[in-house]
């Protein structure tokens, strides 16, 4: 059952995805999702991260329809996504190979890490918005270099998804968590 805690991180992302803002997750708005991630620079100059990125959202997509639509409709409703909470804790992996992608994704020059505005370019193309990030990479770069490598990030992802800890650096990794739910 997922804490309050996650349950405000799970509805700002499932509010993300819902593309077209019907109440539902759809293969249409993981089809949307790829659409924003495909305008990252580093993605429309290269036609195989591009397909890399394509593949990941999809795979959501497909992950998520096979295991937590239990209505059988392709449609996933916010309670159907928070059934997976529970699920996620067991399938470290699953979480972490999408990290490689998204950290590709995001390191628009290719230097193998990401900065303050490329983090903030990641949250803005979660949210298909422009979201206040206040203070959330300063929480991310826990050794304070100005930048999150490789393995920084690949731990923080992991957290973002998993975790149920207000306290763990990853939890703001798309941004900073709601105070309340909006239910």
């Amino acid at each position: 059952m997922a804490t309050e805690f996650q349950r405000r991180k799970v509805e700002a992302m499932f509010e993300a995805f819902d593309a077209d803002d019907n109440g539902f997750l759809e293969e249409q708005d993981f089809e949307a999702l790829a659409a924003r991630w495909g305008v990252l620079p580093r993605v429309a100059a290269d036609p195989e991260l591009a397909a890399r990125v394509r593949q990941v959202m999809l795979g959501w997509w497909r992950h998520l329809a096979s295991v937590a639509d239990t209505g059988g409709d392709g449609r996933i409703d916010l309670d159907e996504l928070l059934g997976m909470v529970d699920l996620l804790p067991s399938m470290p992996e699953a979480v972490t190979a999408t990290a490689d992608t998204i950290f590709d994704a995001v390191d628009e020059n290719g230097d193998g890490r990401i900065s303050r505005t490329e983090h903030r370019r990641l949250i803005d193309t979660w949210h298909g918005l422009p979201i206040d990030t206040a203070d959330v990479f300063d929480r991310l770069d826990q050794d304070g270099d100005g930048y999150l490598d490789r393995s920084e990030f690949a731990l923080l992802w992991t957290q973002f998804w998993i975790s149920d800890d207000p306290a763990e650096p990853g939890n703001v990794m798309c941004g900073p968590v709601p105070e309340t739910s909006h239910t």
